[in-house]
């Protein structure tokens, strides 16, 4: 009997998962989000071969942090112009777009090239409990850690 070594992008089947981000650590939430968009909880994971599912992720708003990260963490931004640094930091970024704060988290978590880049479009992060993907029927995921 032979066995395949190498999986194909079409033996793939991407499944759809949905976490509570609820009461979650940012860090440990995002390596386990990660880790499912990357697809390394499989049999058939392949470094160079996209065989991540697909993550949503709702509640981005009640994520927890923890020691003094709210008020020392902060999110950088560059218009390009001279003088054109704007930082803001965890605690006003988590009003103002929470969920930029854990598709942040994720993002540097995943391989920076086109493979990576493609895994990260198949996360959906919402600030509240709803989400546009009901017709995919998700499954619930308990993250423990």
């Amino acid at each position: 009997m032979r066995t395949t070594s190498i999986t194909k992008p079409s033996q793939v089947k991407h499944d759809w998962f949905i976490v509570d981000a609820t009461n979650h650590n940012l860090g440990r939430l995002s390596s386990e989000i990660a880790k499912l968009l990357r697809g390394k909880h499989k049999a058939i994971f392949m470094p160079h071969v996209d065989t991540g599912d697909n993550v949503i992720v709702i509640n981005a708003e009640k994520i927890k942090v923890t020691g003094k990260k709210l008020n020392q963490k902060f999110y950088r931004h560059h218009s390009g112009y001279p003088g054109g640094v704007r930082d803001i930091l965890l605690k006003d970024m988590l009003k103002r777009k929470p969920e930029f704060v854990l598709f942040h988290a994720v993002k540097g978590m995943l391989p920076k090239n086109n493979l990576g880049r493609a895994m990260l479009k198949k996360l959906y992060v919402y600030a509240g409990s709803d989400y546009k993907q009901t017709a995919q029927k998700p499954v619930q995921l308990n993250i423990k850690y």
